[in-house]
């Protein structure tokens, strides 16, 4: 009668094969979550970027030079926070996405856009453009007043937003 000792060779490969499974549904999860801290972190730098445009705009009325507003659709909108991200790579003539390191954010000056090029992008579905980067403007709403004695008068501004130039999506 012999005692057995230690696992026999068939219960090695069964432990082997749980923890591979184990470790890929754990990369799995992981590249999802550092993809969703990655667009988080985007997220925060275009909502800082839409309330510094707004205090811009407050400035440019409070100043009393509604004509100056024009020009922020033209200016950086990196140049109006306080301070720049960390990953803000500078401003360029028409680049590509392999111009700044991934997870960073460009100016473009020929379109006068500001560009994140995606670090991540297993989950991102790009715009119409097919490219692993998201490009935002400065948007102009115009609206008709709805009081009736000024509803032959032209559209007046209503507000500025700092929006995406394509639809994306994370799925």
């Amino acid at each position: 009668m012999r005692k057995q000792h230690g696992f026999t060779l068939f219960e090695l490969v069964i432990v082997i094969a749980i923890i591979v499974t184990l470790m890929g549904l754990f990369m799995n999860r992981f590249m999802f979550y550092q993809e969703q801290a990655e667009k988080t972190a985007m997220v925060q730098v275009v909502g800082a970027i839409q309330s510094a445009l707004v205090m811009q705009y407050g400035e440019i009325l409070t100043r009393g030079k509604p004509s100056d507003v024009a020009a922020l659709s033209q200016d950086n909108p990196m140049n109006w926070l306080q301070k720049m991200p960390r990953n803000y790579a500078g401003e360029f003539y028409d680049p590509t996405p392999l111009a700044v390191a991934p997870g960073s954010w460009m100016f473009d000056l020929k379109t006068r856009d500001l560009i994140y090029v995606l670090g991540e992008s297993n989950y991102f579905k790009p715009g119409r453009d097919g490219r692993k980067w998201i490009r935002f403007h400065v948007v102009q709403n115009y609206a008709v007043s709805r009081l009736p004695s000024l509803q032959q008068a032209p559209p007046e501004l209503t507000g500025l937003l700092f929006e995406p130039v394509q639809p994306y999506s994370w799925f």
